[in-house]
């Protein structure tokens, strides 16, 4: 394999050595697809369906985001576990 394939292969532009993708938006395109893929075995429908109203749509969001914030105050109480026993641990 030449430089070059391995290079475009990696995911490079030939030119410049520059990332033509970045692997972080390629991760997350791959989570959308399979969070997709989820959906539809676990509801039988994708988000085409048009069996909602406006209104019904927003409430789905709401409750996304509800849940959304949970998951932080969750997390923070983590992070705020781990700062007092870093602190803790140095004797402060």
């Amino acid at each position: 394999m030449s430089d070059r394939e391995i290079m475009n292969a990696k995911g490079y532009t030939r030119k410049y050595n520059i990332p033509n993708e970045d692997k972080y938006v390629q991760s997350v395109k791959e989570m959308y697809e399979q969070r997709s893929q989820t959906g539809i075995k676990k509801y039988n429908t994708t988000l085409e369906r048009n069996d909602l109203s406006f209104i019904e749509w927003l409430n789905h969001l709401q409750e996304e985001l509800m849940d959304a914030t949970l998951y932080i105050e969750k997390l923070k109480g983590y992070a705020e576990e781990a700062e007092r026993a870093s602190k803790g641990s140095l004797g402060e």
